[in-house]
C-alpha cells in the first residue's frame, strides 16, 4: 500500500520509550503508518502544520507545553482527530475528560501494570480507534447545543393537562437506556445537560471505556446534570431523577427484585459483542424487564454493539431513537441499529433529549 493510500499518524509523548511502544503498536496495522514523532506539544503543533497527519495520539504531561496546552492551538490552527493517551489516575482521568470538552475525539489508556488491559488489548483499541476517527470532519459543533434547557424543560410542562413535575406525578414508569463508544463521552455530556430538573424515570448508560475512568466520567456527568449520575454499583435501586453508568469492568443489566424494586446487577462474565460493558446487554435487560415502557438510545461509535439489542426494545414496543451520521464522530453502531430496522427516529444529537423528554 503507498504512502497517501494509509492513515498518518503523528505520536507525541515525552518518553522515548512509549513513543516507540505506540509506533509498534499502530504499524501492526498495514493500513497505519508513523509520519512521525514528537517529545512536546510545541513540536507537535509545528508538526501537525508540516506533516498534516490524520490523527494525532497525545500525551498530557510533557515539557515546554503540555497536551492541553497543544491541543487547544491545534484545535484552532489546524484541527485534526485527536486521541489522548491517560495514565489511569483520578488527575489523569480528570484532564482526558478535559481533553474531550476541548475538542479530542476519544483516548487510551497509556500501557501500565496498574491497568488489568494488556498491551495487546490496548493496541487492538487504539488501532481500532485511529481507523474509527482518521476521516472525521469537524463540522457541527454549532448544532450540539441547538436547544436549551428551557425549551426541553417546557416540554414537560407547558403542554396541556400535562401535570407539573414535583406536584402530581413524581415519577414515570418507563427508563431511559442510552448506549453509546467512540465520540460518546462529549455526546453525552451535551445529552445530560439538557435534562431537565424533576425528570420523572431513571437513565442507564452503557458508554465503552477502560476501566477505572468510569468513576470520573459519572462525577463529570452528574456536575453537568440536573440528574443525579454515579458509577452504578452492584444492587443500586433504580430511582426517578438519577443517572446510572455501567463500571469499564462489567456488564450491567436491570431486574426486578420481589419488593418490585429494580435494581442493577453487574457481572464479568465474557464480553459480548467484543464490550464488556455491552450494550446489547443493557437493552436486552430492559428489553426483557421494561418492554414498551423502554425509551431506547444508540449513539456515536464504532461497531455494532447495541444494534440487536435496540432492535428487541423496539419489537416489545418500546420507543427507540438513533443519533444522525452528520452529529456523529463515528456512525457504526447508530448505522447498524439503522439497518437492522431498530430505529423509530433519526435524529442530531442536539435533539435526542428533546425526544427522550416527549415520550417521557
Amino acid at each position: 500500500m503507498v504512502l497517501q493510500d494509509k492513515i498518518k499518524v503523528l505520536v507525541v509523548d515525552d518518553s522515548a520509550l512509549m513513543r516507540k511502544v505506540l509506533t509498534d503498536m499502530l504499524q501492526k496495522d498495514p493500513d497505519i503508518v508513523v509520519v512521525g514523532t514528537s517529545n512536546n506539544g510545541k513540536g507537535a503543533i509545528a508538526r501537525n502544520e508540516d506533516l498534516k497527519p490524520d490523527v494525532i495520539t497525545l500525551d498530557v504531561e510533557m515539557p515546554i507545553l503540555d497536551g492541553l496546552g497543544a491541543l487547544k492551538h491545534i484545535m484552532e490552527t489546524r484541527p485534526t482527530p485527536v486521541i489522548m493517551v491517560s495514565v489511569l489516575t483520578q488527575h489523569g482521568a480528570e484532564t482526558t475528560f478535559k481533553a474531550l470538552e476541548m475538542g479530542a475525539l476519544d483516548f487510551v489508556p497509556k500501557p501500565s501494570a496498574q491497568l488489568s488491559l494488556s498491551n495487546e488489548e490496548i493496541g487492538d483499541l487504539l488501532r481500532n480507534k485511529v481507523k474509527s476517527i482518521s476521516k472525521y470532519k469537524f463540522r457541527f459543533a454549532e448544532n450540539i447545543r441547538s436547544h436549551s434547557k428551557e425549551r426541553i424543560s417546557s416540554l414537560l410542562v407547558d403542554k396541556p393537562h400535562a401535570p407539573r413535575l414535583g406536584t402530581t406525578k413524581t415519577h414515570s414508569d418507563k427508563i431511559v437506556a442510552i448506549g453509546t463508544s467512540t465520540g460518546g463521552p462529549q455526546a453525552l455530556i451535551e445529552v445530560f445537560k439538557l435534562f431537565p430538573e424533576n425528570f420523572p424515570a431513571p437513565v442507564v448508560v452503557v458508554q465503552h471505556m477502560p476501566e477505572g475512568f468510569t468513576t470520573s466520567f459519572g462525577e463529570r456527568l452528574n456536575g453537568s446534570s440536573a440528574l443525579n449520575v454515579k458509577e452504578a454499583g452492584d444492587g443500586d435501586i433504580l430511582k426517578p431523577g438519577c443517572g446510572y453508568l455501567a463500571p469499564g469492568h462489567s456488564h450491567m443489566t436491570i431486574e426486578k427484585h420481589l419488593s418490585n424494586e429494580y435494581r442493577i446487577c453487574l457481572s464479568q462474565t465474557e464480553k459480548v459483542s467484543g464490550h464488556r460493558p455491552s450494550i446489547d446487554v443493557l437493552f436486552r435487560s430492559v428489553a426483557r424487564n421494561w418492554g414498551s415502557r423502554s425509551v431506547a438510545v444508540i449513539m456515536t461509535g464504532m461497531g455494532r454493539d447495541g444494534a440487536s439489542g435496540i432492535s428487541e426494545i423496539r419489537k416489545i414496543g418500546g420507543f427507540t431513537l438513533a443519533q444522525n451520521e452528520e452529529t456523529s464522530v463515528v456512525y457504526g453502531m447508530n448505522r447498524a441499529a439503522v439497518d437492522e430496522g431498530g430505529i423509530d427516529e433519526i435524529v442530531p444529537l442536539g435533539d435526542i433529549t428533546k425526544k427522550i423528554v416527549e415520550h417521557i
